[in-house]
């Protein structure tokens, strides 16, 4: 099979799996958003039943409430001034409560007073008796009716009680405000009572038409109704793509659904996930020909590369060597620039190491002078003590010789735990001296408190910053230097601090770089040289800035 036809089938296979990804996805997606669509639809249907209910909560007991109303009374027993009064009553009520129009009808059914008995539609005077809702309260003592108004020709729902009196109390409740908040929530909202037919829609023009077909039977008492508009109980316009959602209200035989599009909520997600699907599997198929061909590819080059990796293995083999070579001079070189720097630093604190050795060497001669003459007196006690004298001071000699002998060696030793007492009081015994003309203050360090190095290192690292801090305190007329010990649960913080002209910030920023340095004299070295010891015993060296003077801080790793 020739290159370019395995990759036709290959193609051909990635797309049609990528179709059928694309199906299963999308239709998953679908039906996942459609559900959730129905979720939400159901529970925002059971809102605008709540708000239909409260809205006709507010006026199903207005009736009843204005039936024995004194006001009321009077007016259906013929007083002329109690309806007049009873015509302000009804208009204030109205205009609190919202109410579309309240009157009252006499037991002929004449209306006797009336909320809107100042506009020119006033229902005073009109004959309401032919009403089904007025001749249904009079009957059974009350009812409710949705209908269309004879004056106003607006559709709403109508609550009436009769009265004591044998009068009527008509309350009409228009649901122009509930339609309005509907149509801006969004969906179709449709309210139907037990006939089937729309009472209240967030579409206003589908009031009076039918949800579902009807019997002749249902036809005949809906036509009957003279209250109904001409092309009522027309059907509703079929609706596709959509999810439906019907739960009861608080009007007896009434319905409240919701619908809402499938379209707009659901085919972006399906879009979505059927797009993402196919993308994944050419996504995943380009990868599969992609690794497919760097595998046979691989294969071709292995057998065409077998001689060059040998060759190369072998000039490799030389350069690794070479390489090892020169790291190993370059360790040799590091080592002994090191040991420059710590044989530097002995010459420097020469005077000082005379001055240790010189007074006991003196004493020690002066004991022995001594001693010579207590031996012919026969005083052995004397002679005995001053020996013992002279052991002292050799002693003292020989520390000082050993910690000079240990800083010069070539070979510091292993990294292990070592007190850090030891090594400051090692600097100061080097440097102790120089130390005599300034303030030098130390702080009490726990002789039980270790770190991780070598001890000669860390010397060499304290007396390079402690010779550098002396250097710039020359000149200074109240030199100090204060060390500082901040233990740490993984690392300990010494820190050298001097009161000195400080570094400055251009210097600053390379003080690590070889040959960078402020002193005239010096080679910029000692704190290149630092730097690298603390690096390789794991810890850190670093300029800390001050407002006065200089600041370095050795970190070490704590045992």
């Amino acid at each position: 099979m020739t290159r370019a036809r395995s990759g036709m089938i290959w193609l051909a296979a990635i797309l049609a799996t990528a179709s059928l990804a694309a199906l299963a996805a999308g239709w998953i997606a679908g039906e996942r958003s459609t559900t959730s669509l129905l979720d939400a639809t159901q529970a925002d249907a059971r809102l605008r039943a709540a708000l239909l209910d409260s809205e006709l909560a507010r006026y199903r007991l207005m009736p009843l409430a204005l039936s024995d109303d004194s006001d009321v009374v009077a007016a259906l027993a013929g007083r002329e001034p109690a309806r007049h009064a009873l015509d302000n009553k009804l208009e204030a009520l109205a205009r609190e409560t919202g109410a579309s129009v309240i009157y009252v009808v006499d037991p002929r059914g004449i209306a006797i007073a009336a909320s809107n008995w100042r506009t020119p539609v006033s229902f005073v005077g009109n004959d309401y008796g032919f009403r089904r809702y007025v001749a249904d309260a009079q009957r059974s003592g009350a009812a409710t009716q949705f209908a269309r108004g004879t004056v106003s020709g607006k559709p709403g729902l109508f609550f009436a009680q009769r009265t004591d009196a044998g009068g009527t109390v008509v309350v009409k409740l228009e649901f122009d405000r509930v339609q309005s908040d509907w149509a801006r929530a969004g969906g179709e909202t449709i309210v139907r009572n037990a006939a089937g037919m729309v009472v209240v829609s967030s579409r206003p023009e589908w009031v009076f038409r039918r949800t579902r077909d009807l019997s002749a039977t249902e036809r005949a008492a809906l036509a009957a109704d003279s209250s109904l508009p001409p092309g009522a109980l027309a059907p509703l316009p079929p609706t596709r793509g959509s999810v439906a959602s019907t739960v009861p209200t608080a009007q007896p035989g009434w319905a409240l659904t919701l619908r809402r599009p499938t379209a707009a909520a659901v085919a972006p997600t399906v879009r979505i996930a059927a797009t993402g699907a196919a993308l994944a599997v050419i996504a995943i198929g380009a990868l599969a020909w992609g690794l497919r061909q760097r595998a046979a590819l691989a294969r071709r080059r292995t057998a065409e590369l077998e001689d060059a990796v040998a060759a190369r293995t072998a000039a490799l083999t030389r350069e690794m060597e070479e390489r090892a070579s020169s790291e190993a001079r370059a360790a040799d070189l590091r080592e002994g620039l090191r040991q420059a720097n710590r044989l530097a630093t002995l010459g420097q604190v020469t005077a000082s190491v005379a001055h240790e050795t010189a007074q006991p060497v003196a004493a020690i001669r002066t004991y022995a002078q001594t001693s010579a003459m207590l031996l012919d007196r026969g005083d052995e006690a004397a002679v005995r003590d001053n020996l013992t004298a002279i052991a002292r001071l050799s002693d003292r000699i020989g520390t000082v010789t050993e910690r000079l002998r240990g800083f010069a060696r070539r070979r510091p030793g292993t990294l292990r735990p070592i007190a850090l007492v030891e090594v400051v009081e090692g600097a100061g015994l080097i440097l102790k001296e120089q130390l005599r003309r300034i303030t030098f203050d130390q702080p009490s360090i726990d002789p039980a408190l270790t770190i991780i190095g070598g001890r000669v290192r860390l010397e060499q690292v304290l007396v390079n910053l402690i010779q550098n801090a002396l250097e710039a305190l020359r000149d200074a007329p109240d030199p100090r230097i204060v060390l500082a010990v901040e233990p740490g649960a993984r690392e300990v913080v010494l820190s050298v601090t001097d009161n000195g002209p400080g570094v400055p910030a251009d210097v600053a920023e390379r003080l690590f770089t070889p040959f960078v340095t402020s002193r005239a004299e010096g080679l910029g070295l000692g704190l290149v040289i630092a730097h690298d010891i603390m690096v390789e015993l794991g810890g850190a060296l670093r300029h800390v800035p001050t407002d006065r003077g200089a600041r370095f801080e050795i970190v070490m790793v704590r045992a």
